[in-house]
């Protein structure tokens, strides 16, 4: 990896980092500090995995993460978020429900497994890792989180 490539790599980290520890905090019961946090950090999650390279590191096998500790997470997220959860979509004039929760959880396991994997892989193989799931798989439900929490922003209805 480049220098520059692992400048960009470490601030894409940095920032897997702390939207990790945003979504660890969250309250189980009751507050909605997270959420405009959550605004920021979203775009500077999504300007750092779109300006890394990809360096061909190798691909590692996909991995069913702890599907209760999924659904755990899934469901306090919805429960935080209430009737901010859900939103609609549009595509080809047939519409379809989303879930930021949903979109959330996705993003959180994403993130935390390559995060748990930098001490046991090289920097080259969990890059790799996060731009394959981010085309095939969580960037969109990054882009359709972002987009419904401008909504709910502009709307004043993050708290």
């Amino acid at each position: 990896m480049q220098e520059r490539e692992r400048a960009r790599f470490a601030e894409l980290v940095a920032v897997a980092r702390q939207y990790c520890s945003l979504i660890d905090r969250i309250p189980a019961q009751g507050g909605d500090d997270w959420l405009l946090p959550l605004c920021g950090l979203l775009p500077r999650l999504h300007a750092a995995v779109a300006a890394l390279q990809d360096t061909g590191g190798r691909d590692i096998p996909l991995e069913l993460s702890d599907l209760d500790s999924r659904f755990d997470l899934f469901s306090r997220l919805h429960r935080e978020l209430g009737r901010r959860d859900s939103y609609w979509l549009e595509f080809d004039q047939h519409s379809m429900s989303g879930s930021l929760a949903d979109d959330l959880t996705d993003i959180y396991f994403e993130l935390r497994r390559g995060l748990q994997l930098l001490d046991a892989l090289d920097a080259d193989d969990v890059a790799h890792l996060w731009q394959a799931g981010y085309r095939q798989h969580w960037g969109q439900h990054l882009v359709d989180a972002e987009r419904h929490l401008y909504s709910l922003k502009i709307n004043d209805r993050l708290g």
